[in-house]
């Protein structure tokens, strides 16, 4: 069987020792060359949230690979304090944020915040959000967003989710976590294989193959009842879905006829339709950004490239032309470029094609990389690689220069997949 035929029957397994043990741990292993510097002083009022707070937003910043930390000498004043921004630029600070939290009586809290250009002596903006003790977490990521949009000019992913596939004795299990991996819960756990989940537009539901029918069946997930409905299951494989940008459908990979072709399906299941024709084996479909077209994995050449065709069917055109192995392509959520899995001297790299000029950049220097998911603001790919016999996530920047391991204590963690944009 060739790879793109087993990789849509196999499940990636990973091996934990239960959800305790699945949060997934973030080493930074590159850094951009040219990090802003930017202080986060302690926010005053009640000391445990603040602490919650504020270490979520220094450790979103720092990992993301694009600020250096100013020491802030354990200062702690609110967003409304004077700000001495000759003091703060000798320290070497470019920004400073500063903040207070108040818990009202009902018990829930309020965090404010501002952020100061030290440079210029000026207040860039500031923000609130009511939140409680278990959303402190939550509030963090999202004044580390502000932060970056502010500092960057990019829109920040810290509020996003990531979806991936644990295997824990015998069990597999879809976990959701935030994007530094801490808060992991599973969605599903089965003692069959589950693979290639894929997040809605709107992020409220997974679409994934599940094979507790004995075969591979897909179905799409609500997070938020937990219901299921089977959006496609039909005679032979039905694999590797992905949803429209408009979430209103899915393209998938069904063997019904003979050979794995691409089709697209309403998302109640309804609707089915072909979209390739092919003596080939046809897989891996993935949207354009804007809707139009489907980029997906075929043999039809005589070795696996990448192709792309219109929503409608017709005929297909060949992107990929450099070595005899491409498959697994995503293009960004920005239009601007396509990732993909190239095989290089027998080693499975990502590798990222810039959509305009057609030039092709490996961003990784491991052996297996596998499953590329793009961060919704098109900066990083997470990507499923193994190192030392164990299977890990890796981010790395869509220009290589940062970089991110993430790993699960005792255990392999597969199939990644980035969600989209807070709600």
């Amino acid at each position: 069987m060739s790879r793109i035929s087993r990789r849509v029957f196999l499940a990636f397994a990973v091996l934990a020792t239960g959800l305790a043990q699945a949060q997934l741990s973030i080493e930074i292993t590159g850094a951009g060359a040219n990090r802003i510097p930017v202080a986060i002083v302690d926010f005053p009022g009640d000391f445990a949230a603040s602490r919650v707070i504020t270490t979520t937003v220094r450790s979103d910043l720092e990992r993301s690979g694009l600020f250096k930390l100013i020491d802030h000498n354990g200062l702690s004043f609110d967003e409304n304090a004077a700000i001495n921004h000759a003091d703060w630029k000798s320290k070497g600070a470019d920004a400073l944020a500063a903040g207070s939290i108040a818990r009202s009586a009902d018990g829930r809290m309020e965090a404010r915040f501002r952020l100061y250009d030290t440079q210029k002596g000026v207040a860039l903006g500031g923000a609130a959000y009511v939140t409680s003790n278990t959303q402190l977490r939550a509030a963090g990521h999202r004044i580390a967003d502000y932060i970056y949009e502010k500092l960057t000019g990019e829109k920040g992913v810290f509020s996003t989710r990531i979806a991936y596939v644990v295997k824990a004795r015998g069990q597999f299990l879809l976990q959701i976590a935030d994007s530094d991996g801490q808060n992991a819960a599973t969605a599903l756990t089965s003692t069959e294989p589950i693979i290639s989940p894929v997040w809605s537009p709107d992020g409220n539901k997974l679409a994934y193959v599940s094979f507790e029918k004995k075969k591979p069946v897909i179905y799409v997930h609500s997070l938020s009842s937990g219901q299921r409905i089977i959006v496609a299951n039909f005679k032979g494989s039905n694999s590797a879905p992905a949803w429209s940008p408009d979430g209103r459908k899915l393209a998938v990979v069904l063997s019904k006829d003979g050979n794995s072709q691409i089709y697209t399906v309403n998302a109640d299941g309804s609707g089915l339709q072909r979209v390739t024709q092919s003596s080939g084996i046809d897989t891996e479909p993935r949207y354009s950004a804007d809707g139009s077209s489907i980029y997906f994995t075929s043999d039809r050449g005589g070795s696996p490239q990448v192709y792309q065709v219109g929503v409608g069917g017709g005929d297909a055109r060949r992107v990929t032309f450099e070595g005899s192995y491409n498959v697994s392509a995503r293009p960004s959520p920005d239009g601007k470029s396509l990732a993909f899995i190239s095989r290089r001297e027998g080693r499975f790299q990502l590798a990222v094609m810039d959509l305009a000029s057609r030039q092709v950049q490996v961003l990784s220097d491991s052996n297996k990389d596998e499953s590329p998911s793009f961060a919704p603001n098109s900066r990083m790919i997470l990507i499923a690689t193994e190192i030392g016999g164990r299977g890990v996530l890796s981010a790395v920047s869509s220009d290589g220069r940062i970089k991110q391991r993430l790993t699960v204590a005792a255990g392999d963690v597969r199939e990644p997949a980035w969600g989209p944009y807070y709600q």
